[in-house]
Order: structure tokens, then C-alpha cells, then sequence
């Protein structure tokens, strides 16, 4: 079983109840003292107009100072207010999209892993197997004395195959149950057994049952052409009898489904005069567990892989054929960019305040632009290539703010600075090289800013 994916820990999300609940409240008693603040230094203004009222000079110049500064704090305190409720909207919006974008990351890599490191089907090889009576002694007590008894006792042993030579052809089903692949063998494999002993020996030819199945059919063992059944249903040990240096051959075959991977696992068995074909009529067939194949060709729509073993070989782990899929690359690279979007956009915020007058209005619609560009980007990139959807989406994001500006020499700034401030800065986190294209967004910034304010470079 796999781990259920989860969000980033730590990470404010508003699709989750609880925290949408604690966020209203932390903003509501933030909205209050603020409110307060505001509150009392007016009364505070007030109070000192009422005691200044007989001087009547002097009170038209304190309280008129005070009044304009009182005005100017108000607008600076709202524009403040404005850029504050943005970054925290932008903020909670992004870790949001971060969260569920990581989430479905997650989910991804977790469908992908399980189809290719999940179920599977694997054979092993079948054993040789004989027995030998082995003496052994051990200690025992009687009437507090202690004697030595020696006995015999029944030990397995086991010959290796001498010759093994197994073709296996797979074709690729579609489970309606949960619509992924699975896969529907013939599996034919024969076996050389060589009595190596100086003595006749009774021997046990067993097979070992396919692992992970969800339909086996015909199983089929025959020794020198003809068919032999087990003594005991389910139990496939087979024995018989060989002089010294007496072959004999064995077949096994059947027909499986199962799970979209099949291996073959030697249990670390000296294979020597082994041979496995792999016939594949399936695309996107590659051999598994690093055992490259001694040959590989493509047949049809499909591949055939062979791995030869003439000398003994010992082969560690199970080998064989799975259905390859496409590399999951730049993983993370969405949600760290959702992060950082706030501070990205606060820099683009301060380009234009500097290079543009910008109202109230104004300000609200930038702030709404460029969430919503990272909104569609965010959904684009599940679907398309993130650099090109960026690219785009930037398209759209430069014709949009040109209106921004009354001017042409207005409307060229906004875009410079939008080009430096909001999008340079977003593909640099999308592509391998960020730190040097945040370097150049951040010098083009400079520039620009230098050019206009000391040099009035296209002055509004």
C-alpha cells in the first residue's frame, strides 16, 4: 500500500474548513483594531481642535496642519490597506493552488509508481529437489547423567537445472474494472534434468506456482512427452528416478492473467544453458530490473527480448517485461513559483507605482490580472508544456496592462515594467536557469527605474 498523498505541511489551504474559519477570524480582529487606530486618532484631532477653539489663529493652522496630514495619512493608510488585502488574498489564493497542485503531483507519481513497481506476475524456476539421510547427535539427561544419542535425519538437497530454454509470448488487455493494463501469457518453458550424484537417486522435479495471477489455465507439466499430474491437488512435485549422468526433460506451459508486469525469478539459482524469449506484441515494452537483455528487436507493433546464458550465471534479482512509461520530470516547480507569486507581484506592484500613476482602481485591476494569470496557469500546466502556457498567458498579461497607461510614453513604461517586474521573474522560476534570469528581470528593473527617474527617460 501506498501512502495517501498529501498537501504541503504547514501550508494554509481554503478548501479546508477549519482554516477558512480561523483566517476570517484572525482578518475580522485585524479590520477592528485598525478601525481603532483610525478612531482614535481622529478623536484625537478632534479633542485638540475643541481645546484650541478661543485661539482662534493658532487653531486654523494646527488644526488645518493636522487635518491635511490626517488626509494624507488616510490615502496612504488605503492604498496601504489595498496592497495589504491583495499580498494576503494573493497569499491564501496561491497556497491553495500550491496545495492542491502538489496534491495532484503526488497523485500522479503515485498512479505511475503503482503500475510500474505494483502487482506483478513472477514465475520462478522449478527445483530439483532429493532427500538424504544425514546423522546428527544431541545431548539428553537421564536420572542426571548425560548421554549422546546419535541418530539420522532427513535433509533436502537440490541439483541444478541443467539446460532451461523458455519462451513467453504476452499480449496487453484492458481491465474494464479499473481500465488499466493487464497482461494475458502463454508462458511454454523446458527443462533439462542431469542426475550429477556417483549414485541413483530418487529425485523431485517441483514447480513453483505463478505469483500474483487472477486467472490460470491449462497448466500442463509433461516429462519426455507425456503428461504427469500431482499425487496431491495443489501440490506440483513431481518424482522420479535417474542413474548417474541420466538426463531427462520436462515441459511446463499455461495460459495467465495478471497484473501489467511479468518477471522470471532464478532464486538466485546458477542458471547456465538459460534462455528466455520475451515476445511483447505490445508498445512500450521495456525489459525490467536492470537485466539488459542479451538481444532486442522490434516484431510488429510489438518488441522481443532475449537474455542468453550459456555459462552459470547467478541472476540476483527477478528479471523481465514490464509496459515503460513516460518520465515524470520538474516536479515542484509550480507550487515553489505559487510561493513566491506574492513577493513577485508586490516587485511588479512597486515598478509601476514608480513609472506610472496608478489609482485605487487601477491598483485593484493589476492585482486581479495577475492572480488570475497565475490561476490559468497553474490549470494550463496539467494539461500543456508550462513555458508555453507562460508564454501565452504573457501575451494576454502585456495587451492588458498597455490600457493601463493615458499616454503611449505611459502605456511603454507599464509595459517594460511588467515585462521586468511580473514576467521575466515568473518564467525564470519555471525554467533550469532561475537564478540567472531573476538576475536579469532584477537588473532590467533597475535600469529602467534609473533611466526613468534620473534621466526622464519617457517621462509621464
Amino acid at each position: 500500500m501506498f501512502p495517501k498523498t498529501q498537501g504541503i505541511p504547514g501550508l494554509p489551504d481554503l478548501t479546508h474548513p477549519q482554516e477558512l474559519l480561523n483566517f476570517g477570524e484572525k482578518l475580522l480582529s485585524s479590520f477592528l483594531m485598525l478601525a481603532l487606530l483610525v478612531g482614535a486618532l481622529g478623536i484625537v484631532i478632534a479633542l485638540i481642535s475643541a481645546a484650541l477653539r478661543r485661539r482662534e489663529p493658532e487653531q486654523a493652522i494646527f488644526v488645518g496642519e493636522w487635518v491635511v496630514r490626517y488626509s494624507i495619512l488616510l490615502r496612504t493608510l488605503l492604498h496601504g490597506v489595498i496592497v495589504l488585502v491583495l499580498l494576503v488574498a494573493g497569499f491564501f489564493l496561491c497556497s491553495t493552488l500550491g496545495n492542491r497542485y502538489h496534491h495532484w503531483e503526488q497523485a500522479r507519481i503515485e498512479e505511475v509508481t503503482a503500475s510500474v513497481a505494483g502487482e506483478r506476475l513472477e514465475q520462478a524456476a522449478p527445483l530439483v529437489r532429493y532427500v538424504v539421510e544425514e546423522p546428527y547427535s544431541y545431548n539428553t539427561f537421564v536420572d542426571g547423567k548425560t548421554f549422546q544419542v546419535e541418530e539420522t535425519r532427513e535433509v533436502n538437497r537440490f541439483l541444478g537445472l541443467s539446460s532451461s530454454e523458455i519462451k513467453v509470448k504476452i499480449e496487453q488487455i484492458r481491465n474494464r474494472q479499473d481500465l488499466n493494463n493487464n497482461y494475458l501469457i502463454e508462458f511454454a518453458a523446458d527443462y533439462q534434468v542431469t542426475n550429477s550424484l556417483p549414485e541413483t537417486q530418487d529425485l523431485f522435479f517441483e514447480v513453483n506456482e505463478l505469483f500474483g495471477y487472477s486467472l490460470l489455465q491449462n497448466l500442463r507439466v509433461e516429462r519426455e512427452g507425456e503428461r504427469i499430474n500431482p499425487i496431491n491437488p495443489g501440490n506440483y512435485s513431481f518424482p522420479f528416478r535417474l542413474e548417474p549422468n541420466q538426463e531427462s526433460s520436462f515441459r511446463i506451459t499455461y495460459k495467465a492473467q495478471g497484473a501489467p508486469r511479468w518477471v522470471y525469478n532464478a532464486g538466485r539459482q546458477l542458471l547456465s544453458n538459460f534462455s528466455l524469449t520475451i515476445e511483447a506484441n505490445f508498445p512500450k515494452a521495456d525489459f525490467a530490473s536492470g537485466i539488459v537483455p542479451t538481444e532486442t528487436r522490434d516484431e510488429g507493433r510489438g518488441t522481443v527480448f532475449t537474455w542468453i546464458f550459456e555459462d552459470n550465471v547467478s541472476v540476483r534479482n527477478p528479471f523481465g517485461v514490464f509496459t515503460a512509461t513516460a518520465p515524470i520530470r520538474n516536479t515542484g516547480i509550480i507550487p515553489r513559483l505559487l510561493l513566491l507569486a506574492p513577493a513577485v507581484f508586490l516587485w511588479w506592484l512597486l515598478l509601476l507605482y514608480l513609472s506610472v500613476p496608478l489609482s485605487l482602481r487601477n491598483m485593484i485591476i493589476v492585482g486581479g490580472v495577475f492572480f488570475a494569470c497565475l490561476l490559468a496557469l497553474t490549470y494550463l500546466s496539467r494539461v500543456m508544456n508550462a513555458q508555453l502556457a507562460w508564454s501565452g498567458i504573457s501575451l494576454i498579461l502585456l495587451g492588458l496592462v498597455w490600457g493601463l497607461g493615458n499616454s503611449k510614453s505611459a502605456s511603454l513604461a507599464a509595459v517594460i515594467c511588467t515585462i521586468s517586474g511580473a514576467v521575466l521573474p515568473v518564467l525564470g522560476l519555471l525554467i533550469p536557469y532561475t537564478g540567472l534570469t531573476l538576475s536579469l528581470a532584477g537588473l532590467l528593473s533597475t535600469i529602467w527605474l534609473a533611466a526613468r527617474n534620473w534621466y526622464g527617460l519617457g517621462r509621464v
